[in-house]
């Protein structure tokens, strides 16, 4: 497991709830407008087309529709921060499960609305702190909705990317995301020799080393959102974004290659 972590991060669950609704909607209306050239490309994602792509992110709603229809687990086995490091050993199911979804769906549109109706109706009633039985481990609702930013906000990345769509980002969704995966890079290397900042949503100090207290930080890495997400999940190599001039990094602790990525 990874150590001991500093104070977590508290999120409104109020905004999580309308910025995964506001996400999904916005997923829903840019799939609805791509061609069948588009859907037909590759993802960039292994063997994934955009098709599957796109039918894969109904399944970062539908499972919380689905563990909202289970019977409600006896107790809490993860913690917020815990999931960003729990989600690789599910990898192999995640892409068997989206290719048979894609092939047993071949109306996004339908597919979409079914998924958007449900988690709509469901979250209608559902308490925050309603336990759900998550494959990574049973975690609250409200937590688990901020996991469903990283999805959401990641795959509509990957899909703008790949299909050349322009899906916009919900800017609650995308601060949620930022933050989750700052969070988690400082409990992997916990620490307050280097301070990450990702304006305008997260600054976070982690890498064992001296510690900084006044002035200005000696060793400092800086980058958009984005490209910080992309670092964090592998879409992005931490020598190409430096070369980019998508990160500065200065000082001897400042170079997090060897952190990179957090998830995939």
């Amino acid at each position: 497991m990874p150590p001991a972590r500093k104070r977590t991060r508290t999120y409104d669950p109020a905004k999580i709830r309308v910025a995964v609704l506001a996400q999904f909607g916005n997923v829903r209306q840019g799939v609805h407008s791509l061609t069948e050239e588009q859907l037909a490309r590759p993802a960039r994602l292994g063997e994934w087309s955009v098709r599957e792509l796109a039918a894969h992110l109904t399944m970062a709603v539908e499972t919380v529709s689905r563990n909202l229809d289970r019977p409600e687990p006896g107790a809490k086995e993860l913690a917020l921060l815990d999931w960003p490091f729990a989600t690789a050993a599910r990898a192999g199911d995640v892409a068997d499960g989206t290719r048979e979804l894609a092939r047993d769906n071949p109306d996004l549109d339908a597919l979409y609305a079914r998924a958007e109706q449900r988690i709509t109706e469901r979250l209608a009633t559902a308490p925050d702190d309603r336990l759900l039985a998550a494959r990574t481990g049973a975690m609250t609702l409200a937590d688990y909705l901020v996991t469903r930013t990283v999805e959401l906000v990641v795959h509509t990345d990957d899909l703008n990317r790949a299909a050349g769509a322009d899906i916009p980002l919900d800017r609650q969704a995308l601060a949620a995301c930022t933050r989750l995966l700052a969070d988690a890079l400082a409990v992997k290397a916990p620490g307050a020799s280097t301070e990450v900042r990702i304006p305008p949503y997260a600054v976070v100090q982690c890498v064992e080393g001296p510690r900084h207290t006044r002035g200005t930080p000696p060793n400092v890495v800086e980058t958009d959102p984005l490209t910080w997400i992309r670092l964090a999940t592998g879409r992005t190599e931490w020598k190409t974004a430096l070369d980019e001039a998508k990160v500065s990094a200065s000082g001897e602790r400042a170079d997090l290659g060897g952190l990179l990525p957090l998830m995939r």
